[in-house]
This record gives structure tokens, C-alpha cells and sequence, in this order.
């Protein structure tokens, strides 16, 4: 479907698919889709209409689903907000018995679109690059375990059973063998990718027992954002169907790597050539701008890259994750890493965010922060020819702290749209002060009889 889909080509590609309802949803802060299943045969007189409504407070609710009891961001009243469809993401759920589709929308709070709303916030982003004749092209890669089920979270997760009836039990990273141990969720995560138009390319066994990883074409970073969103669903879902669970937790288990979502990306012309490139094939200015505009901000739009308590857990030394904000030529033991390239695909890759964030804030901030560095003519430190864990852990070591660099780093305010700083802000406070609420295992075992 196209964006410009008219109302009876909504209802013609409805009945030509035999649908009978449409899950219509939107990210919220936590990047959880929620929204309201519809009977097909009302969506297109909905979508033309004003029939699509949802509480504004669903767009902030915390991980766990609770609202923020001091919310400074939506009215006190849970004033309604209303679902505008985006058509061109509409697809077909292809593990519903029933006949069913989904369709990714946009908030509007009257005429206005929601600032608050995560997917508004990458549009903002996106449009500030477009006002500068610029556009960026991107290129997720998504790391995840496969794990047994667990209904007990006392209980440590274990890697699942794969088709040899064994367990992974060490670092397998990049085996065909360790690979083959999942290929009938890979066939089938691949198989419903392709029935829903996700432009997922390689697939490989990582470090961790049972983690994977499934890398996407570069494009367009809003159709990047909504494809990770499904492809987060669809991977669930097939592992649910063959009797284990997917989790996209930056750091399961303890011992084992934690999982990222690493993000390439360049900056084109309009014209489609890449502005990282001199016509020599030497690095720009501007590239070199990007990149100091990441070494500066991304340590204080952390809470977008690492949003989760459970995150900076994952960033430790000689933990395959960065602990500073060193970049380097081909070196992955920096935040941002040049891969080995010719000129027309140099780009940057950022090796920070875990798969845990919301894909539309993790991106946002990526390119807000390269943003500001060109806005800002900035020069970034020499690059980095040997490890980056030698040196001293830099970037924040909890939520907190990256919370109190996110509120005293004011130039992120403008690119990221302040509503949602904001929101950002409230969600993840109130998280941090949940999670302290709790008692840890940790704590029992080792200050009940020794304090």
C-alpha cells in the first residue's frame, strides 16, 4: 500500500486479503506497540473519519504498562488523541489463524500531530535534515536470544533447545553449525519477513548461547523504524511457535554478551550521493562533523540508546560492547566504528544502542547527535588504532547518571522536539524509581546475614 492509497483502494486490498481485523497501533516511549484491534469492516469509514481514538497517557506509559502518577507531560483529564493510519506500512499478520492486518499510525492531538509520540519524534529529526538539503540513510542490525520459557522471574533464563536436542554451552559466535541449531525459527522469522515487505539481509550465530543476529538493507531510517518494530513482533512470534521465547533484553543472562542494536548510517545530497565522501574519496568535513557531533551528545541521549535499567549492564569492559565514545577505522572496540568501505558506502556505525530501545528514539537521537555536530562545525578527537577498553569507561554506568547528562544538555531539546525530552525524562525517572522499589536477589543473598 501507498501512502496516497485512496479510501476504495483500502477496501479492495481489505477484501482482496480476506481480512477480518486490523490491529492499528503506535509506539509508545518503551517502543511497545499499542493501539486498538478493529473489525475490518469499519477501518476504511474509521480511517476517513475521526473513529480511531486512544487515552494521550497510553504514549507514556512506563515498561511494565503503569502510568506516571506525576506526569507533567499529558492532561491530568486523559484527554483522548486521535490514530491517523500510515497506509504504506499497512501488512498482513502472517501468524493469525483469523485473516488479519496491522498498520502502523501517527498520534494527532486535534490538528497537531503529538510531540510526545516516539515516531513524531524521528519525523522532527528528519524533517530538520530535509531543511538543510540533507538526508540520512541507515542500516539497523538487531541481536537477540533465544531462550527457554520462563514464567518465574526468580529464575535465571536458560538458553534454548535447538533442533539437536542440546544446548548452546559457550561463545559459538559466527558458527553455521550453532546457526543451523535455529534454522526452523530463522526459515520461519525469514519466510513472515518476506510476507510483510521487512528488508532483512544476513542472519548469524553471535557470542551469546542462543543469540542471534539478523542485520537490514540500508533506506529510509522512518521505514527502517517501522520495519524493526514488526520485525521485533515477528520474531516473538516464531519463536513462541516453536515452544521458546525471544528477548531482545540488552543483557539476559549474566556471564554472556548482551545484544545491541548497532546502527549504520550516511548522509546523502538530494541528489543520492554520499556526503561522507570527497570526490578523492578522502573523508569530509562533514563526516568528520557527524562523528563529533556523536562523541559529544550521545553520551547524553543515552537513555534513548540504552533506555532500561537492565542496559548498562551490557556496557562493560571486554564485554563486546563500548564503555567510551572513541571512534576508530574498522576497530570494534569503539562506539563508532568506520567500516572498511569504498567511498560511495563510507559510513558510520554506532555501536551503543542495545536492541532493548525503541528503534524511532535510538535513531532520532543518532542522527540528532550527528546533527548538531554539523550544525555546529565540530572537530572529533583522532580516531583510535587500538582497543578503546583500555581506556577509561566514560560513557554513563547507570541510569541515573544518564538521566542527570540527558536533563543538563539543553542543545538536545530542539532537535529531539522538547515535549519529548521531556517525556523521555518523566517515563525513565519514574522506571528508575520502580526499580529501586525492588529487593534483588543479590541483596538477600549477600547482606541478609553479613550487615
Amino acid at each position: 500500500m501507498s501512502k496516497t492509497t485512496s479510501q476504495p483502494d483500502l477496501a479492495t486490498w481489505l477484501a482482496d486479503k480476506q481480512i477480518d481485523d486490523v490491529e492499528a497501533f503506535l509506539p509508545d516511549i518503551a517502543g511497545i506497540p499499542r493501539g486498538k484491534i478493529i473489525p475490518a469492516a469499519r477501518f476504511p469509514e474509521m480511517v476517513a473519519g475521526d473513529g480511531l481514538r486512544i487515552n494521550e497517557q497510553m504514549l507514556v506509559q512506563m515498561v511494565n504498562g503503569a502510568f506516571v502518577e506525576e506526569d507533567s507531560v499529558t492532561d491530568e483529564l486523559g484527554k483522548d488523541l486521535r490514530l491517523v493510519p500510515d497506509l504504506s506500512t499497512l501488512r498482513v499478520v502472517p501468524w493469525m489463524e483469523n485473516p488479519t492486518a496491522q498498520v502502523i499510525c501517527d498520534a494527532h492531538r486535534g490538528d497537531e500531530i503529538a510531540p510526545e509520540a516516539s515516531r513524531t519524534c524521528l519525523k522532527h529529526v528528519l524533517d530538520l535534515y530535509e531543511s538543510e538539503g540533507l538526508k540520512p540513510v541507515i542500516a539497523p542490525e538487531l541481536e537477540f536470544y533465544l531462550v527457554e520459557n520462563n514464567d518465574d522471574p526468580d529464575t535465571r533464563l536458560k538458553p534454548a533447545v535447538g533442533r539437536s536436542g542440546r544446548r548452546d554451552s559457550g561463545r559459538q559466535s559466527m558458527s553455521i553449525a550453532a546457526a543451523n541449531e535455529f534454522d526452523p525459527v530463522v526459515n520461519l522469522i525469514y519466510d513472515w519477513a518476506e510476507m510483510q515487505g521487512l528488508e532483512i539481509d544476513t542472519a548469524s550465530h553471535e557470542a551469546g548461547p542462543g543469540q542471534l543476529e539478523i542485520n537490514f538493507d540500508h533506506g529510509d531510517p522512518l521505514a527502517l523504524a517501522d520495519q524493526v518494530l514488526m520485525f521485533k513482533r515477528t520474531v516473538k512470534e516464531a519463536a513462541t511457535a516453536h515452544g521458546m521465547t525471544a528477548t531482545f533484553m540488552a543483557k539476559p543472562m549474566e556471564g554472556k554478551p548482551g545484544s545491541s542494536m548497532h546502527i549504520h548510517q550516511s548522509i546523502e545530497d538530494q541528489a543520492g550521493k554520499n556526503l561522507f565522501s570527497a570526490s578523492n574519496g578522502d573523508d569530509t568535513p562533514l563526516f568528520h562533523s557527524f562523528i563529533a557531533g556523536l562523541q559529544r551528545y550521545a553520551p547524553a541521549t543515552m537513555p534513548l540508546f540504552c533506555p532500561n535499567v537492565n542496559s548498562y549492564r551490557r556496557l562493560t569492559k571486554w564485554s563486546d560492547a563500548p564503555i567510551n565514545i572513541h571512534w576508530g577505522y574498522d576497530n570494534r572496540t569503539v562506539s563508532l566504528r568506520v567500516p572498511l568501505s569504498s567511498p560511495k558506502g563510507r559510513r558510520v556505525e554506532n555501536r551503543i544502542p542495545g536492541s532493548d530501545a525503541n528503534p524511532y528514539l535510538a535513531i532520532a537521537a543518532t542522527l540528532a547527535c550527528g546533527l548538531l555536530g554539523i550544525r555546529e562545525h565540530l572537530e572529533p578527537k583522532a580516531p583510535r588504532d587500538k582497543a578503546a577498553y583500555d581506556l577509561a569507561h566514560t560513557l554513563p554506568k547507570s541510569m541515573y547518571d544518564a538521566l542527570t547528562r540527558m536533563r543538563r544538555t539543553s542543545e538536545l531539546k530542539d532537535v529531539l522536539g522538547e515535549t519529548l525530552f521531556e517525556a523521555v525524562l518523566m517515563v525513565k525517572e519514574a522506571e528508575m524509581d520502580d526499580y529501586q522499589a525492588v529487593i534483588s536477589p543479590w541483596e538477600r543473598a549477600n547482606l541478609l546475614l553479613n550487615v
